[in-house]
């Protein structure tokens, strides 16, 4: 098993495109970059109501210890 070289890639990528063609890897490709949008919506949007739940939220009593 040697090096995976600049040559293989792009024998491995004519193959790829021969296969499947290039239709088909378009529309892979928007899909894969529209779940990638989503899921980046999703995070931001979950980041933020947990910042925002976390400043709505009364801050707990302070307890002294008395001795």
């Amino acid at each position: 098993m040697g090096e995976i070289s600049i040559t293989k890639l792009l024998v491995v990528a004519a193959l790829i495109v021969l296969v499947f063609g290039t239709k088909k890897l378009r529309t892979l490709g928007g899909d894969l970059g529209s779940a990638i949008k989503g899921f980046k919506k999703a995070m931001s949007e979950d980041d933020t109501a947990a910042k925002k739940s976390a400043e709505d939220e009364v801050p707990a009593e302070k307890l002294s210890h008395k001795e």
